[in-house]
């Protein structure tokens, strides 16, 4: 695969002074240039102004201008056009509208961490002391932006855009409403649904663990619980923990952990899910906002103006 990350997303918002403060309380930091940086990602979401909210632009990591130069050719044969710059190359998804940037970019290296001890029957990890997800007091501060979810009118199409366009491998299916898809080892980079308007479902963001989603959902929920969403749960697809919460513009964030990863493209299966599999393996049951999320029938209406 000529792909190797998911680098950055613009967003854009009506209000952008509330939201950012939104994700300043999520654990990201804003460097002097206006971006949010992540721990291990570097500057991963910039926040612009917009009428409504919409996905502007994703931005994702290439080796070197080889792979730059393939992917010209598979786009060119979607007869998508192609702008080059100084280390990347600039289209625009034909349905969504969103731009999409490909860019020579570093691997994320993330330095291994010795993994949270845990006891279970016949397995003693952890003595003498308390589970060291009781004792942390840190702020949560995500590691990097693991995958962004987008409603699209035209699913299909704009699976096909990711996957015959960019390179993209489809990981699973949620049979005839969308893929998820991947530009790196982790099992999901891009999800694409069905939807009545195209529109940013969620961005998705790595914490260490099972304690850190938990704290990090806690802590911005301790003045704000009308930010809460649906949490805590385990997906299917992708296996991983989650719990979302709401910023102040109607996109949903994400806090993920145990994500699956495949290094391997031979060893792994994908899914075509059906049901409640397409969302959750357990957890309390997802809220009709999160399936349709409340502003849908506005954005809809504005769609439709423009």
């Amino acid at each position: 695969m000529p792909l190797h990350r998911l680098n950055s997303l613009v967003i854009g918002v009506p209000n952008v002074d509330e939201t950012v403060a939104y994700y300043r309380d999520f654990g990201l930091t804003q460097d002097d240039k206006g971006w949010f940086t992540t721990r291990d990602g570097g500057q991963q979401l910039r926040i612009v102004h917009a009428p409504t909210r919409r996905l502007i632009e994703v931005n994702i990591g290439a080796d070197d201008q080889d792979d730059l130069e393939r992917i010209t050719r598979r786009l060119a044969k979607l007869d998508l056009r192609v702008r080059r710059e100084d280390g990347a190359l600039v289209t625009e998804e034909p349905i969504a509208g969103f731009r999409a940037v490909v860019r020579i970019a570093d691997r994320i290296q993330q330095a291994e961490e010795p993994p949270t001890p845990y006891n279970g029957p016949g397995r003693i990890e952890r003595t003498d002391g308390r589970a060291p997800g009781l004792l942390r007091e840190h702020p949560v501060r995500p590691r990097k932006l693991g995958h962004v979810v987008v409603g699209s009118v035209d699913h299909e199409a704009t699976q096909r855009f990711f996957t015959d366009g960019l390179g993209f491998k489809v990981s699973d299916s949620i049979k005839g409403h969308g893929a998820f898809m991947r530009c790196s080892t982790d099992h999901h980079n891009v999800l694409v649904v069905d939807a009545p308007v195209n529109f940013l479902h969620h961005t998705s963001w790595q914490v260490e663990d099972v304690d850190e989603v938990g704290r990090g959902a806690f802590a911005m929920l301790e003045d704000h619980p009308e930010r809460h969403v649906w949490g805590l749960g385990r997906h299917h697809a992708g296996s991983n923990f989650f719990w979302y919460l709401k910023d102040p513009a109607g996109n949903f964030s994400e806090y993920y952990s145990d994500m699956d990863c495949i290094v391997d493209d031979q060893l792994w299966t994908p899914e075509d899910l059906e049901g409640a599999l397409g969302l959750f393996n357990w957890g309390p049951p997802p809220p009709p906002s999160f399936l349709h999320p409340d502003d849908l029938a506005a954005l809809m209406t504005g769609a439709h103006k423009a």
